[in-house]
């Protein structure tokens, strides 16, 4: 595929109707190298040059594009190619020199250029390199125009959130940046908005899975047999449904509390409902994908203990002592001991964070002063990677090579090359933080030794879709009653309407006539596989799976769904983000798969080790999926850089 830049257009779809669509197009791999060669010289323009970016044309904003984003075309096929074995060469030296080179623009290698800036030197020269087509990472920003109106929804990371408390550091950046998240969070998001509509959760049973589609309403506000009487399950599963919501027997009277999360922790959740609780199959079914949001896979490959932690129901005549124990996962561990953090919800999700970490860094691309104004404000993005500010930030742009190396008999440093729009280049830099996904490092840095390398490849990320689909209105969901739908057979597992959150200028729909976005969720997994070799065929399955596929399946979930409201997908459906990321959720400690070792001897600790001037971030070295470890691990990333 050639190089190419966001353009316009539209596709049928439905009965016919056009979807807005734009989708940007970037160039597939070349060959790239890491070689060093001539004279020392300030860095070049990049509008004078050769290499001049994508993002620097007018008109330039990812945010916008609708169709196949998250891990999008352009932004993984040279990093594949690396990984296949295609090695680097004819790389043009860009003459460029830098005190830090940090690899990935995520919240982690945001976080780090900030770290290095305020305990090094403001003054220092950083360069930040990304892949994809915009900053953020994981902390995506979906953005729509809807009758006038601008629409945010979250394309990745969800919310300021955490299994506990923030550190000092974490919360110190949180707040140095202008979020004070307890007062902000009562000041601008309205929790009980669907609620005081008389709105409330619902199930989607499908045909495929429990013999007919039936919409069950009302969870969480009547009881579950009321909820569950029409529905296709048999009396005798909607019996068991409710012995687990709400029943109080002890399944495992013999043992102490200690001796039940031992055992709880030896089984996966669907074991214990089918094996202990003795449910009925087609309720194991029921309960399947219920862990979707939390692990990404399903109840078959979560231990039952780790989902006692997080409220999940059929625990409650265990009467389980309060706490953790040794095996069990970083969310759950941490919700069990501590209740968690804070939260806070911007209408972006984390995006908010990482625009406000482009404004530290960066203050001329990112107008305004203040948390409440970055969220409606329009980053400049040519004014991302300027030769004349000491933090730059160059997209499209994947590290294809990265090793210790000097120049000129100069100090010790750091040779970093990458590809983009074909072509690769090499600059050069004193330090340089990984901040990109751990399981690459091996490939683009081949001098780590082999028991790190081993470490870093073991890393396997959680595959997910999180889907954004602007809505004319929001009417059948106010016709059904219904604000949220849980779908453990469908393509999507759950979706729900964009929460109510009103900020600075920023104001959420609030009437059912308006425009309304919603937020699908579906996670690839293969029931019955452990959990990496889910993740690995869920990975395989999102890169093999095209948008036309996700799209139908999107239609034909709603359609099913929401026919009873009056919805109807050809005229109600405005645009479609899909938000791929084969590489999702940073992978935690699973107790029935992971052997029982000392942290020490886990691979994210092997796998972060410092190499030379090369350090190691991103929330995959924290081994758990949470802002605030991407924060932590970037600054222990720079302190051992700066010593």
């Amino acid at each position: 595929m050639k190089p190419g830049k966001p353009k316009g257009g539209s596709r049928r779809s439905g009965d016919g109707r056009p979807i807005r669509r734009r989708d940007f197009l970037q160039g597939t791999l070349l060959a790239a190298a890491s070689t060093l060669t001539g004279a020392l010289r300030a860095a070049p323009r990049l509008t004078d040059s050769p290499w001049a970016e994508a993002q620097n044309e007018p008109g330039y904003y990812p945010p916008r594009l609708t169709g196949l984003r998250g891990s999008h075309v352009g932004s993984f096929e040279a990093a594949h190619a690396v990984r296949d074995g295609r090695k680097p060469e004819n790389a043009r030296d860009t003459g460029e020199i830098y005190d830090l080179v940090v690899v990935g623009g995520g919240i982690s290698g945001l976080s780090a250029a900030h770290f290095y800036r305020s305990r090094r030197a403001s003054a220092s020269r950083i360069l930040i390199l990304d892949n994809h087509d915009d900053f953020g990472g994981h902390a995506k920003r979906n953005e729509f125009a809807l009758k006038g109106r601008l629409q945010l929804l979250n394309g990745g990371t969800l919310e300021i959130q955490s299994p506990r408390p923030y550190s000092s550091i974490a919360e110190g950046l949180i707040r140095e940046l202008g979020i004070d998240v307890e007062p902000l969070s009562k000041k601008v998001e309205d929790h009980d908005f669907y609620d005081r509509r008389g709105m409330s959760a619902a199930v989607f049973f499908d045909r495929e899975t429990f013999g007919r589609d039936h919409v069950a309403t009302g969870v969480g506000k009547k009881p579950i047999l009321e909820v569950l009487a029409q529905s296709p399950l048999s009396e005798r599963a909607r019996s068991d449904v409710q012995r687990v919501e709400e029943g109080n027997t002890d399944y495992l009277p013999e043992m102490s509390s200690a001796q039940k999360k031992v055992f709880l922790s030896q089984r996966s959740y669907r074991d214990f409902l089918l094996h202990t609780v003795r449910v009925e199959p087609e309720v194991a079914s029921y309960y399947q994908a219920r862990t979707h949001g939390w692990w990404g896979v399903g109840a078959d490959a979560v231990s039952a203990l780790d989902c006692w932690a997080m409220d999940f129901p059929g625990f409650k005549g265990l009467n389980l002592e309060p706490g953790s124990i040794p095996r069990m996962g970083e969310s759950s561990a941490g919700f069990a001991d501590t209740g968690g953090s804070k939260t806070l919800h911007f209408p972006d999700g984390n995006a908010t964070i990482a625009r406000l970490l482009v404004r530290r860094l960066i203050p001329g691309a990112v107008p305004g002063h203040t948390v409440e104004d970055v969220v409606t404000s329009r980053v400049d993005y040519k004014d991302l990677d300027n030769n004349e500010a000491p933090v730059r930030l160059r997209l499209n742009s994947t590290a294809v090579r990265v090793e210790n190396a000097s120049r000129g008999g100069s100090t010790p440093g750091v040779a970093v090359t990458y590809m983009q729009a074909g072509q690769s280049y090499t600059v050069f830099a004193r330090h340089c933080v990984l901040a990109c996904w751990n399981m690459m490092i091996p490939f683009i840095c081949p001098e780590i030794p082999d028991t790190q390398k081993k470490a870093l490849r073991s890393l396997v990320k959680t595959p997910l879709i999180y889907t954004s689909v602007a809505l004319r209105d929001w009417s059948a969901f106010a016709k059904l009653g219904v604000s949220q739908i849980y779908a453990p057979g469908c393509y999507h597992s759950y979706f729900l309407l964009n929460p109510k959150v009103d900020i600075g200028g920023y104001r959420s729909s609030t009437a059912p006539n308006e425009p309304m976005l919603v937020h699908m969720v579906r996670t690839p997994c293969k029931p019955g596989l452990p959990e990496h070799e889910q993740n690995r065929a869920g990975r395989e399955e999102l890169l093999s799976t095209s948008f036309a596929t996700i799209e139908a399946n999107i239609r034909d979930q709603l359609t099913r769904t929401l026919s009873a409201g009056g919805f109807d997908a050809s005229r109600d459906i405005e645009a479609i983000t899909v938000n791929r990321w084969p590489h999702g959720y940073a992978p935690e400690y699973n107790p029935l798969f992971d052997p029982d070792v000392p942290e020490a001897q886990r691979p994210n600790v092997i796998g972060r080790a410092r190499v030379g001037q090369i350090a190691i971030a991103n929330s995959d070295a924290g081994a758990a999926a949470y802002t605030d470890s991407a924060i932590d691990q970037a600054s222990r990333a720079v302190n051992e850089l700066l010593g």
